[in-house]
């Protein structure tokens, strides 16, 4: 099995995620030993923010960090775990909300595939860019 940053490159979903990890300096931490819990956002979710938004970030490092760690969780936590859960604090230290009264949302975010495994952790899908407050 592949850690979180091959398994994300290996879907092919993951680009524009998988280049911040890089600008960020954090591919090294998600090839940990981990376990993380990444709520991984899609290509399409980034082209949701507003133009011009990604390569922003690409240049605000400390900004780009913040807005990564903010979709790691400490830990392996499986879907079956996180709908008992009404939050979750990330690496980068606030807590995400979460609701699985209909589906499972993070926050705004639709959980679209829960529980992609890597040997380092565990991957759920999402479908919008997560941003702390």
């Amino acid at each position: 099995m592949a850690d979180i940053v091959d398994t994300a490159v290996n879907a092919g979903s993951f680009n524009t995620l998988v280049a911040a990890v890089k600008a960020a300096g954090l591919v090294d931490t998600l090839k940990g030993t981990g376990p993380f819990t990444v709520f991984a956002p899609t290509d399409e979710a980034f082209a949701k923010l507003p133009e011009g938004t990604v390569d922003s970030l690409l240049k605000d490092i400390p900004k780009l960090k913040k807005i990564l760690t903010y979709h790691v969780v400490s830990g392996k936590v499986l879907a079956a775990d996180v709908v008992k859960l009404k939050s979750a604090t990330t690496v980068e230290g606030s807590d995400v909300k979460i609701d699985a009264s209909n589906g499972v949302k993070i926050n705004d975010a639709n959980v679209a595939t829960p529980d992609v495994a890597a040997d380092n952790g565990v991957i759920h899908v999402i479908d919008t860019v997560l941003i702390p407050a």
